[in-house]
């Protein structure tokens, strides 16, 4: 499925995007590795939606904006983008800090959403289930932990340390930094008010994630009203990747109702 590049200027900040397929909005946004891997089960959703997929400030082609400081910040722009593009009836799948940023958004303004889908989101703490400290590890062994199949996993190492991608990685872990250094991939102030979040969400989440363990999806799933929990087998920090059938099952399963 062909996608195009777009850009457009919100508050002040230039947004870069690509955007594909035809029907209904979805809007995905993506995890602390940004876009430079594209997830094939975009081009699965742009043959019944049409697939937004922007690179949040200092991510991609969208360069670092001054005022935007938090997940807050990404929250309201994110926001306005959507008014500004007039998208209404939104499906929104958020992975990792993507998923945060979902839910940054939800707790402030979900009206013109349809429903949610959270694959491993950030956002939350659980005591005594510590997430892997993406900024302190190498690149290679991050990408290691984030499958559980090994071959996949060694393959996305080789990417990681192959010069041509590691100029934009570095670029994308600075931007992840900005937003989730401290404290780690998760805002204090979240989790009371995750009662706000008043649409259908789905939480989807892999067995095997060694980046954001799994008793998470548990944890939101006590507090995000009316949530289901989806757990694929055999997956890591990136079901929708490992296992895209399954995943691409699911959702589309779930955005159907």
């Amino acid at each position: 499925m062909a996608f195009s590049a777009q850009e457009t200027v919100v508050g002040g900040a230039t947004v870069a995007m690509r955007r594909g397929g035809a029907g209904e909005p979805l809007l995905f946004l993506h995890g602390a590795e940004g876009l430079a891997e594209w997830p094939a089960i975009l081009d699965r959703l742009a043959e019944r939606y049409d697939v937004l997929a922007p690179d949040l400030p200092g991510f991609g082609r969208s360069p670092i904006t001054p005022n935007i400081d938090d997940m807050s910040d990404v929250a309201y722009l994110c926001l306005d983008l959507i008014e500004k593009l007039d998208l209404k009836g939104l499906r929104v799948i958020g992975h990792s800090l993507g998923g945060w940023a979902a839910l940054e958004i939800a707790i402030r303004d979900c009206s013109r959403f349809r429903s949610m889908a959270l694959i491993a989101p950030a956002g939350i703490h659980v005591k005594g289930a510590p997430k892997a400290d993406i900024y302190l590890i190498d690149p290679d062994q991050q990408a290691r932990l984030a499958y559980a199949d090994e071959a996949m996993g060694e393959a996305a190492a080789r990417r990681a340390l192959a010069g041509a991608y590691q100029e934009q990685a570095i670029l994308d872990r600075i931007a992840s930094a900005r937003l989730g250094w401290n404290p780690r991939l998760y805002n204090p102030r979240l989790e009371r008010w995750l009662h706000r979040v008043r649409v259908p969400s789905l939480i989807l989440w892999g067995e095997q994630d060694r980046i954001i363990p799994p008793v998470y999806a548990e944890a939101f799933g006590r507090r995000v009203p009316g949530a289901r929990i989806e757990m694929i087998a055999n997956a890591g920090h990136y079901p929708h990747v490992e296992k895209i059938d399954e995943a691409a099952r699911l959702l589309d399963g779930f955005f159907a109702v």
